[in-house]
């Protein structure tokens, strides 16, 4: 069949249904550049995407040393082939014109063009006198989840032994520490127990606070596949917005934001009121069913009704759907995880699985998910503030074991406590016990909370700001140095996805003008510095990316994040690998806990565990009288109100989120012509009833304001649960005449500019779901400012509202074997 397919209006695609327990069938999707046939293309090099965390893995079309298109790889055990919009066309970023090619420096207040040398002589120049001057406490690395496994490995070994600095961190924090920190809660370690996979077998499927229609549309094409086979699944939702995935659901839940515990411990109190607990494998596996039994006793539906503003009878009916399940599926995301209770809404999500007996079985598992493409590797990695190979701060042997492994003495390692989250990192910058922050691959002064106050920390004179990124983005503005980075397909590397899949990305063509990879660029620096392990010789030993993947296979040996089995070799030309891989597992391992938690003994655990109320850290004397045997840890959580409630000010609650077409500040996307046309501007949702009770309509220019700022957009009015605005988080300045920021008393187009400073207590994860907004009309709509186009992906359809083709060359997008189509320009 032949059938034309707009992948911006269409962004799944078509579909290839499947049935329960078979195997997902392939479709190759294609993306070449106008004008470039198959024919032409010289050379496809391997790699997989950088946008999400799908990991979806991909071949680069190259052609006169340029890249010219993209395909999916057909082999691949995560994507079979597929690609995602961002995935087809994201690639065009890397040719824009305003590539940062030369390194930057502060001169008389503006950055001036120099050469590496001089760049990084004044950084070496700054880290030693603050060294001398101040100690390593005075020094901190803020990094991405964009970079490659053996990037973070070298950044944590200069950071952690080199400097000796406990301040280092990643934007991951932002999106993925409520993940690890869950995880780590019930099972004793960081690591996804599910796979992918799980969605070919599972019964029913869970989705708590996650579209994954947006944020990991090829595993959304996945499911869509298997609601149009034999025996499709049933879906769970909770999401307050009314979501593809929503509108695809068995039983949709959309609850007050901040609400997740209450409606959890309901669904809980029904799972067990109705005998539906796996008791048998509560007894052999878990500790504290008796304590969460007790906590849930009174949490009845009508209980959580009154709290989270959702009918009992549907918390009854989603009960009876996951009690029911044969084999369950949960996945869990932002709409947990940014939130003032994140770490015990997602920890309920596991309860949900432990005491169904729902682990270690094609469709039984849980996905704490990531919002990154390579969150995965920070946190394996300890450039999110752990220690490398999933390692316990709190235990001295793993402290030393470490230490063996870089051979440097453990007092070297900071480990007097917790490692600095970001958010106290730019809180000790404010106060100025920080003095030089390097800033790699992310972009805080539009993605963090409060963007007032962050360009206040970024623009004091006694603060030194290294930025290594590809564009002169809004944080690079204001950097005292700016190194020119290489990205994707510009360099080598491995890198890997939400369930474990360890990919390999090879470099295809070379980075523009002097512009460096990040790994090259970390290892100049470890050697300006002169770092040295204990007897003497460098501490950083590795000297390109194969090298420095074999220095990180030492760190993780014997360690749950095992890599020993896989080489370069091996990841070249087939399909990417899920870790623990090495002795015990040769071909990596495709679920975790099959026989049992095995990470979760005293001895061996990541963490003792922390209050979910306070955030505190228990000591290996108070886990180890819980769990002195190493089982999956039952946690209850009592529900606590938001820490910003709406009033009489500020009537509504105000969320943040994503969508399809972007990704975080849109440094690359928002230089995709095909993916910026879809979504050009920033807009606002509100309820039909909410809009109407303000006489607003469609397409009104509106400022939503809070008690930190404002930001003006497009209204779009859609079935949203009342009381509730979304903005979309990507939107920031680098392309408006406001340059770095709105100045004075200007509304901004950045969400942040209206949320809160503010974090859950256990993974210090920001809260951007929550905070307490107002909304009026600007103007009105009207022909000369028509709103921005509502896409498939966004909002639901209604008549006349087409989205259209996005602007720039004409591409070839190709599903082989089920659709061929051209994309237009949109005039």
């Amino acid at each position: 069949m032949d059938a034309s397919v707009d992948r911006i209006a269409q962004p799944w695609g078509s579909r290839t249904p499947y049935g329960r327990h078979e195997a997902w069938p392939e479709r190759v999707d294609t993306c070449l550049e106008a004008g470039v046939e198959p024919g032409r293309v010289q050379r496809w090099v391997q790699t997989a995407s950088l946008l999400h965390s799908d990991g979806d893995a991909m071949d680069i079309a190259v052609a006169d040393g340029r890249i010219v298109g993209v395909r999916g790889r057909a082999q691949d055990r995560v994507n079979h082939g597929r690609l995602g919009p961002k995935d087809l066309f994201a690639w065009r970023a890397n040719a824009s014109p305003d590539r940062l090619t030369r390194p930057l420096v502060r001169e008389a207040g503006r950055l001036v063009e120099c050469d590496w040398a001089t760049a990084m002589d004044r950084v070496v120049t700054r880290s030693k006198e603050l060294l001398e001057e101040r100690g390593p406490g005075s020094i901190g690395f803020y990094t991405t989840g964009q970079l490659f496994l053996e990037e973070y490995y070298t950044l944590a070994v200069l950071a952690r032994a080199g400097i000796g600095t406990n301040h280092l961190d990643g934007n991951t924090r932002l999106c993925t520490s409520t993940a690890a920190e869950a995880l780590k809660e019930s099972f004793g370690c960081d690591g996804q127990p599910g796979t992918f996979d799980d969605i070919d077998h599972a019964d029913v499927i869970a989705l708590f606070g996650h579209n994954i229609a947006e944020t990991q549309p090829v595993q959304w094409m996945r499911v869509l596949d298997r609601l149009e086979g034999s025996d499709p699944p049933r879906l769970v939702c909770v999401d307050p917005r009314p979501t593809p995935v929503a509108r695809a659901a068995t039983v949709h839940l959309a609850p007050r934001a901040g609400t997740n515990v209450a409606l959890l411990n309901a669904l809980l109190h029904e799972i067990i009121r109705t005998g539906r607990v796996d008791h048998a494998y509560v007894e052999a596996h878990t500790v504290g069913f008796e304590e969460l039994a007790s906590r849930v006793q009174e949490c009845t539906p009508e209980w959580a009704a009154g709290i989270c503003d959702v009918p009992a009878g549907r918390i009854r009916e989603a009960a009876e759907v996951l009690g029911t399940a044969e084999r369950l599926l949960s996945t869990v995301l932002q709409g947990f995880y940014q939130s003032h209770q994140a770490t015990a809404a997602a920890v309920q999500v596991n309860n949900l699985h432990l005491i169904r007996g729902m682990l270690g079985r094609p469709g039984a598992g849980v996905l704490q998910m990531n919002g990154q493409p390579t969150a995965q590797n920070t946190r394996e990695c300890g450039a999110d503030g752990d220690l490398p190979g999933f390692r316990n701060w709190q235990n001295d042997s793993h402290v030393a074991d470490l230490a063996r492994v870089w051979n440097v003495e453990p007092e070297a390692i900071p480990h007097y406590a917790p490692p600095t989250h970001a958010m106290q990192m730019f809180r000790y910058a404010e106060q100025g016990s920080i003095r030089m922050l390097w800033i790699s691959g992310t972009n805080p002064a539009v993605s963090l909370p409060e963007l007032s106050r962050i360009r206040s920390v970024l623009e004091q004179d006694r603060l030194f700001v290294v930025v290594q990124d590809l564009f002169l983005t809004e944080t690079a503005q204001l950097a005292d140095v700016v190194l020119p980075a290489a990205t994707w397909g510009e360099k080598t590397g491995t890198f890997t996805n939400a369930d474990r899949t360890v990919h390999l990305s090879d470099k295809a063509v070379e980075p523009p003008g002097e512009a460096r990879p990040d790994l090259d660029i970390f290892l100049d620096y470890a050697a300006r510095m002169g770092f040295r392990d204990k007897d003497g010789g460098p501490l950083v030993t590795w000297h390109d990316p194969e090298s420095a993947f074999e220095a990180w296979k030492r760190c993780s040996a014997g360690r749950p994040c095992d890599y020993t089995g896989l080489t370069y070799d091996r990841l070249r030309g087939g399909s990417g690998i899920q870790w623990p891989c090495g002795e015990r597992a040769p071909d990596g391992t495709a679920r975790l806990y099959t026989d049992g938690i095995t990470w979760a003994h005293p001895d061996v655990c990541e963490s003792y565990g922390k209050d979910l109320v306070t955030g505190a850290a228990a000591e290996v004397v108070e886990y180890r009288s819980l769990n002195p045997d190493g089982k999956g840890v039952l946690k209850a959580a009592a529900y606590l109100p938001p820490h910003e409630e709406p009033g009489e000010e500020y009537p509504f609650q105000l969320t943040t989120g994503r969508t399809i077409y972007h990704f975080h500040t849109r440094t690359k996307t928002g230089r995709t012509p095909q993916l910026n046309g879809a979504a050009p501007d920033v807009w606002v949702e509100a309820s039909a009833s909410d809009a109407a009770s303000l006489g607003l309509e469609e397409g009104d220019l509106v400022e939503v304001t809070t008690a930190r700022g404002a930001l003006r957009g497009r209204l779009r009015v859609t079935d949203l649960r009342p009381g509730l605005l979304f903005v979309p988080f990507h939107y920031g300045y680098w392309d408006t005449e406001a340059g770095h920021g709105p100045g004075g008393d200007t509304p901004g187009r950045a969400a942040n500019e209206l949320t809160v400073t503010d974090w859950d207590p256990v993974s210090k994860q920001p809260l951007f779901k929550t905070a307490a907004a107002a909304l009026r009309r600007v103007e009105r709509a009207d022909g000369h400012h028509a709103p921005a186009p509502t896409t498939a992906a966004s909002a639901p359809a209604r008549p006349g509202r087409v989205p259209a083709t996005a602007g720039g060359p004409a591409a070839m997008v190709t599903e082989s074997g089920t659709a061929l189509g051209r994309e237009e320009d949109a005039r």
